[in-house]
């Protein structure tokens, strides 16, 4: 089996060099790097998978990971993952996902007594090839040529995902204290609630992905960088809110299941991004943008957040009607709060006739409803910047705006005229008031149409 494992591994890493030759572009072979990653992640999952389901196992032998061989999984992974991104031009998607098929089904009864196949194995093989190398392969390729931005944002998003919140922990539970059972115990109400802290940890690293694509052009990965400088979202309170959020989620996570290899990764996190990642960020942002990266930066901090956002260059406007309640309370609410860098404006001065309130950024960014005011909430203070990026969650937002329609200040023409809003209070809003609704006249509240003629 020693000759077997050495073939496994050496074989598909020759041909993964091999094929790095004739890709010259660095971009597009960190995309095939990208591809790996996510590659030996699914692989480990499928595995994990496999040993449930009985679809395949290997033989225990050393140098394993949960019973997974690292060397067949680190040439499984080079299989599914750079090579075919590698050789993108030479072979499409289709004919690619069906070599791997018709590989891996000469290879593992090939590969007996190391790899037990189960009677429904094959199903396992086309289940991995769907769920782990296709989405492995579209990362990779649309990464090498930058197509289908919002796609790979998301695949990006998943894998590191998964790296964060199973992988690292599985493998700190897996060589140090710790468990899933101490999580998976707990009560289902505690759950609930631990979810839901993740996820407000979670929120400014994920505005901050949403932040890169929408605003940048680009996604987190490094060599897939956004087009234009973020300085807007998480990006105005602190430097590094991906990083931060990841170090809290570990953090969290050590708590729970009392884990100290997790409090380490996080110590190391930490460590890697001050003396690897910030130092080739910051030559790297210098290179790009100059002046305007050191500007933002001296009013930024890497690990500490600010209170308060840093004021930019551009200043944003946001849009309300004077003449709607809710509205004329959320203008009262962010005034008093003297928002930074926010110009509020009545919604009748907009060239365009709007039926919601309109966030416009410096950049040209937009965002109406409910959004616009989350957005104009980042320019309070963190406090209130968190809730508005929990609020543009997607799911979350869409709710919101559901709830405010229905209940709250339904859509309305506002003209340069300051046409009011067509309620019986005038005022946008549903809340019984006891002027409004027990004294207004039949004449000031809006009649039914009358049906056509003939």
């Amino acid at each position: 089996m020693t000759a077997e494992r050495y073939l496994c591994l050496a074989v598909p890493l020759l041909a993964v060099l091999a094929a790095s030759r004739s890709e010259r572009r660095r971009d597009a072979r960190a995309a095939a790097l990208l591809a790996f990653v996510a590659s030996a992640i699914g692989v480990a999952a499928l595995h994990e998978v496999a040993r449930l389901t009985g679809w395949f196992s290997f033989a225990p032998v050393r140098g394993s990971y949960r019973g997974l061989p690292v060397d067949l999984w680190i040439g499984w992974a080079a299989l599914w993952g750079p090579l075919p991104v590698l050789l993108r031009r030479v072979l499409p998607l289709p004919v690619a996902l069906g070599l791997l098929l018709w590989l891996d089904a000469l290879a593992m009864p090939a590969l007996h007594p190391l790899v037990r196949l189960g009677p429904d194995w094959m199903v396992g093989e086309v289940a991995g090839l769907l769920v782990v190398a296709l989405p492995a392969q579209l990362l990779g390729r649309f990464s090498a040529d930058r197509r289908h931005l919002r796609t790979r944002v998301l695949l990006q998003l998943v894998v590191f995902t998964a790296l964060v919140l199973w992988f690292v922990p599985s493998l700190a539970f897996a060589h140090g204290g710790g468990s899933w059972d101490r999580l998976t115990g707990l009560p289902a109400s505690a759950l609930v609630l631990l979810a839901q802290v993740g996820l407000l940890v979670a929120v400014p690293a994920l505005t901050a992905v949403r932040e890169f694509a929408v605003r940048g052009g680009g996604t987190p990965y490094p060599w897939d960088p956004p087009r234009r400088l973020v300085t807007t979202g998480p990006y105005a309170y602190v430097a590094n809110p991906m990083q931060l959020s990841v170090v809290l989620l570990l953090l969290l996570a050590a708590a729970v299941t009392g884990s100290l290899p997790l409090v380490v990764a996080a110590a190391t996190a930490v460590a890697f991004g001050a003396a690897v990642a910030g130092p080739h960020e910051a030559c790297d942002l210098d290179s790009r943008y100059g002046p305007s990266w050191h500007e933002y930066r001296r009013g930024v901090r890497d690990w500490w957040p600010r209170w308060r956002p840093r004021a930019g260059s551009a200043r944003a406007v946001l849009w309300l009607d004077d003449d709607c309640g809710p509205c004329v309370a959320v203008r009262r609410f962010l005034e008093r709060r003297g928002p930074v860098g926010l110009t509020i404006v009545p919604a009748a001065e907009h060239p365009e006739v709007l039926w919601r309130a309109r966030y416009a950024g410096g950049d040209g960014h937009t965002e109406r409803g409910v959004a616009a005011v989350a957005r104009a909430l980042e320019h309070v203070d963190l406090g209130w910047a968190w809730v508005g990026w929990t609020l543009r969650l997607p799911g979350v937002i869409w709710l919101a705006q559901l709830v405010t329609d229905a209940m709250i200040a339904p859509p309305h023409p506002v003209t340069r005229r300051g046409e009011p809003c067509p309620t019986p209070s005038n005022g946008c809003s549903t809340a019984r008031s006891p002027r409004s609704v027990n004294t207004a006249s039949r004449a000031s509240r809006p009649v039914p149409s009358p049906p056509p003629q003939g």
